[in-house]
């Protein structure tokens, strides 16, 4: 039994795949550093910038996710 399948959904279900997995990492590493986050502000509120920096780094996950979904969907390599 030969299954015929068309090349635009296999890069379409890729894509989404790329970007679930980028938006699911960024989740899991954000939640440590939030928990993490709050105790450190509760105590030394002066530590709010550095802390958001250390938040805001796990970001690039699904910039990285989403650029590469949008490579396979428009099939540029």
């Amino acid at each position: 039994m030969v299954i015929s399948t068309d090349a635009g959904a296999l890069y379409a279900i890729a894509a989404a795949i790329a970007i679930a997995g980028g938006l699911i990492g960024t989740g899991m590493a954000q939640q440590g550093i939030g928990a993490a986050g709050m105790g450190i502000i509760a105590e030394k509120p002066e530590k709010f910038g550095q802390v958001l920096f250390f938040f805001v780094i796990p970001e690039t996950l699904w910039i990285i996710g989403f650029v590469l979904g949008l490579i396979l969907l428009l099939q540029i390599l």
